[in-house]
């Protein structure tokens, strides 16, 4: 491809040197620079691609894309001026792969909660029809028996086009994203054609980056306004922000919720063992269904699921087909088999919104006790911290407050910002343990039958990310081998 067709819709300011070079690729990471390749200069939260121009140059790009006038001194490379670097990084790949969003079915799924266990529903439900789905989100990027293990949610732009086209050749006929907040500020979906937008909720996350909650209303409300394919938008009409959403968004919507206003509709549900029942009104008819999915906050995602395949003209044998075979998800209300008499659960829970569903949908499998153990992670929004401290001590009956991914600040430290949330009411049903590990043991240890012991906060996770290094870590695993020396024993 020519570098010109390669800028075809970006905002250029000037361009100096060769415009109709032939490009091999683009990217914006200078280790991954090959011959003939355009490399975009952007600026990160951390580092900025203008500052590894040499290596970049060195290991053969034929031109660079920056917001910056040409640096003295680059003779004999092509130097590309534009308004927003970013926007050119998107813009270009999708030029690059050839936008391949346009040979499939997308759709973006945006929101605090759910997206993944939303994608995974979707994924269920498609594939009972006969469709052949792929996901990009938050544990893995899949399609077609492949799996990446995911980077992030949303992968930078270069990435997901060259996902997209790989998944465009292999006849995968629906991609189903999840859509970060922090993706849609740094623009990394622009160039892809959204047939269809899903919103799942709105709470308190990500606020060291955003600030305010309008702030991330905002970032989240710009995946509605993208340059779609629309079918339609899908909003949880129940939500405060879905609500706002609503009213600014000046195309087709599908609502879902309990609202009666709702156009697809919870009418009924009933969790009896391991197991929820539920009925779904939608114009015209309604479906009823069983999953192993348990949860108030789960039907939710069942909603918005349904009312994306429905907008898909999917049929209600296939829907409840596809809910019926998704039997669980990776960290998601992730049960861990035992003998011992008690129930483990694993689950991302990590923000107080997320916490006390997890914690109340507990409350209603009948727990002799609840048993948590959960931490905050690092570099990350301190507001929450005293917020998930004050659900822990009202809906647990024992916490134990450890460490989750600390990054750089000390877990001690963490640990206190969450102990405030007990310390506010004058709780004492808690104690600390900085290690993961022993906090895990310790409170498999302390179970006795009837109780349940949640382990929350990680997830689906492998890793424990400290201030000097990384180290494997699994929650499941963890669990799974204390359980195993304990039935051992017993």
């Amino acid at each position: 491809m020519k570098l010109i067709e390669l800028l075809a819709g970006t905002q250029v300011v000037n361009i100096s040197g060769q415009a109709d070079l032939d490009i091999s690729g683009i990217t914006y990471s200078s280790s991954q620079v090959e011959p003939e390749n355009v490399f975009v200069a952007i600026k990160g939260l951390k580092t900025d691609g203008h500052d590894f121009l040499p290596q970049a140059i060195k290991q053969g790009a034929a031109a660079i894309i920056s917001e910056r006038q040409k640096p003295e001194g680059l003779a004999g490379i092509t130097w590309v001026q534009v308004v927003d670097a970013r926007e050119a990084l998107a813009l270009a790949s999708a030029a690059f792969y050839d936008h391949p969003a346009l040979k499939l079915k997308t759709v973006g799924i945006t929101g605090t909660k759910g997206k993944t266990t939303v994608s995974y529903i979707l994924e269920s439900i498609l594939q009972a029809a006969g469709l052949n789905p792929g996901v990009i989100g938050t544990i893995e990027y899949r399609w077609n028996n492949q799996r990446v293990p995911a980077a992030r949610t949303t992968p930078e732009a270069p990435d997901i086009q060259k996902i997209l086209k790989q998944m465009a050749e292999s006849q995968v006929t629906h991609c189903l994203l999840e859509v970060s907040s922090h993706s849609l500020e740094l623009k990394r979906v622009l160039g892809i054609g959204f047939d269809l937008a899903i919103f799942t909720n709105l709470s308190g996350e990500h606020l060291d980056y955003h600030q305010t909650m309008e702030n991330y209303f905002e970032a989240k409300k710009k995946l509605f306004f993208l340059n779609h394919k629309r079918q339609a938008s899908i909003v949880n009409i129940d939500d405060q922000w879905g609500q706002k959403l609503i009213t600014e968004l000046p195309m087709r919507t599908i609502t879902f919720g309990f609202s009666p206003e709702a156009l697809i509709r919870a009418e009924n549900f009933a969790i009896e063992g391991d197991e929820m029942k539920a009925q779904v009104s939608y114009p015209g008819s309604q479906l009823n269904f069983k999953t192993k999915l348990i949860g108030r906050h789960n039907l939710y995602n069942f909603l918005a699921a349904i009312s994306a395949a429905l907008a898909f003209s999917v049929s209600p044998q296939a829907i409840i087909k596809g809910i019926s075979q998704l039997h669980s998800i990776p960290g998601r209300l992730e049960f861990v088999p035992n003998s011992l008499g008690f129930r483990v659960i694993v689950d991302y829970a990590h923000t107080d919104n997320a916490l006390e569903n997890l914690l109340q949908t507990v409350k209603s499998l009948e727990p002799a006790r609840i048993i948590l153990i959960f931490g905050c992670g690092g570099d990350r929004d301190r507001s929450k911290r005293s917020r998930m401290g004050e659900v822990a001590a009202r809906l647990a009956d024992w916490t134990i407050i450890t460490s989750d991914n600390p990054r750089s600040e000390e877990p001690e430290k963490i640990i206190e910002d969450i102990e405030q949330g007990f310390l506010k009411d004058g709780s004492r049903n808690y104690e600390k343990m900085a290690d993961r590990q022993p906090a895990i043991k310790k409170a498999l240890t302390m179970a006795a039958p009837g109780d349940f012991v949640v382990i929350a906060g990680k997830g689906h996770e492998t890793y424990q990310i400290f201030k000097d290094r990384t180290l494997p870590f699994s929650d499941f695993e963890t669990a799974s081998e204390i359980i195993k020396k304990m039935e051992e024993k017993k």
